[in-house]
């Protein structure tokens, strides 16, 4: 499995609406549950009557020969799919694509800027600079001692997601790995929908598809993430349970980038735990400002 080819976009828009329709109970929607049912969730018919298509107008856009379907048609497609803003901003994006890049045109590489570098340094709490394809590019001290030392890994493989499916030491970190895995995957996702032809987007879906039949899996649930705010739940070798709360942040400046800060409830044992591994930071290595300091 991988990401969408350039000229596989409409196939990924059916693809969503499958997966979306399969989801909604008859029920939730208004509907009997009576008789048998082939397929589960809803049928394609009930789908066009509860928007207001002709049955043959949605089959055509699940068979991707829908053209450009309308916003108010999408907005009521979003209504009868029950779907999230994060779902309801996707499927917006499957049916208008963004222009894609010429081939072989070059794309700027994903650095953080001065302005990024300088706050990251003054941060007391574990902070990543992470890009849209999960790879990270910045990094705190603090997120090197709870998550893994990023500046000793090669830098392909410097990514969350590469880490949570690859890296069995960093998978055991997570005590909720199932759902930080598909979160990880719909945030791929949501990416590859955003930015169809994202550069190293389709390699890293392709190398994690081969090594990890639990990524297939998830990448073909078609679950869409945005990563901006929750709860994570770590365990540290040395230190036990961290529950982190994660806020994400973006600027204008770099809106292909995000922030990612990892901060733990006033006077808990995770503040204890982090004040701790501070303290041990600052007096046994000098702390560095980001992953390009570390090379």
């Amino acid at each position: 499995m991988t990401a969408p080819r350039p000229d596989g976009v409409k196939t990924e828009l059916g693809e969503f609406l499958r997966a979306r329709r399969a989801a909604v109970p008859p029920a939730a929607a208004g509907l009997p549950e009576a008789g048998r049912r082939r397929v589960p969730g809803l049928r394609r018919e009930e789908v066009a009557t509860l928007v207001g298509l002709s049955t043959d107008y949605y089959v055509r856009l699940e068979q991707g020969r829908g053209g450009r379907p309308s916003e108010p048609v999408l907005d009521a497609i979003s209504r009868v799919l029950m779907l999230d803003d994060a779902q309801r901003a996707h499927l917006h994006h499957l049916a208008h694509p963004v222009r894609r890049r010429r081939r072989g045109a070059r794309t700027a590489p994903e650095r953080m800027s001065e302005a990024t570098r300088s706050f990251l340094r003054t941060l007391t709490v574990p902070a990543l600079v992470l890009t849209r394809s999960t790879r990270v590019i910045g990094w705190n001290d603090l997120a090197c001692a709870v998550f893994t030392d990023f500046g000793s890994l090669p830098e392909h493989e410097r990514n969350t997601a590469w880490l949570l499916f690859s890296d069995d030491e960093v998978a055991a970190r997570h005590r909720d790995w199932d759902s930080a895995a598909r979160a990880t995957v719909g945030i791929l996702r949501m990416t590859a929908g955003q930015e169809p032809d994202h550069p190293g987007l389709s390699e890293l879906v392709g190398g994690l598809s081969v090594r990890s039949d639990t990524f297939r899996r998830l990448w073909a649930e078609h679950h869409v993430h945005e990563k901006t705010s929750g709860v994570q739940l770590l365990r540290h070798p040395e230190l036990g349970d961290l529950d982190l709360t994660y806020l994400s942040w973006t600027t204008p400046a770099a809106p292909g980038q995000m922030l990612v800060t990892y901060t733990p409830e006033p006077g808990s044992p995770s503040a204890r735990a982090l004040d701790a591994l501070g303290s041990l930071i600052a007096t046994d290595r000098p702390v560095s400002a980001s992953g390009e300091l570390h090379r």
